[in-house]
């Protein structure tokens, strides 16, 4: 069951001392929502990724859960990856990640993803994923492009040139650490 839904302006939502407890809580259109408790396989899958694209590039980090300041949104996809300079100060990256992915869950709206993939896109993502494992799909946004779909043995287009298919991703579900 999601938590319920309230109305406040973004200042408001920041200064609220609750916004970073488990599972984290975005504010989207308005919105103030906590996102849902993830399952294992995506736990999993999270965990794995951002080990596997933080050992093949040094000029992003892979960070989970890492809270955005895009006006007037403040999402916290599962996964911001962010050129390695713009990490240098603690604290929510203030801008769109370069490289957004989320794992979409059983219970959650796949418009609502798409809303918040789109207004990163708008305001400085390069690139956003939209993994859905029930389909074994990966949604995929390139700047103003429509998106692709991309399933099976299809490489993956990725900021830092990782060689990646759809199905050395979703294996990730099912091991301790990314072959």
């Amino acid at each position: 069951m999601r938590s319920p839904v309230s109305t406040i302006t973004l200042d408001a939502f920041l200064n609220q001392p609750n916004i970073e407890a488990s599972p984290a809580w975005e504010f989207i259109s308005g919105r103030a929502q906590q996102k849902p408790m993830p399952t294992l396989f995506h736990s999993r899958l999270q965990r794995n990724l951002v080990n596997f694209i933080n050992s093949q590039t040094a000029d992003y980090e892979a960070i989970q859960e890492f809270r955005c300041i895009v006006p007037p949104f403040s999402p916290v996809p599962d996964i911001a990856v962010v050129a390695s300079d713009r990490t240098q100060e603690d604290g929510p990256l203030q801008g769109a990640p370069d490289w957004l992915i989320e794992i979409r869950s059983p219970d959650q709206s796949t418009l609502d993803l798409q809303h918040k993939i789109l207004h990163c896109l708008g305001n400085g993502t390069q690139l956003a994923w939209l993994i859905d494992l029930q389909r074994q799909q990966i949604w995929v946004w390139q700047g103003t492009d429509l998106p692709m779909i991309y399933a099976n043995t299809e490489i993956l287009p990725t900021l830092a040139s990782i060689p990646v298919t759809v199905d050395a991703v979703m294996v990730m579900v099912q091991r301790r650490s990314p072959q």
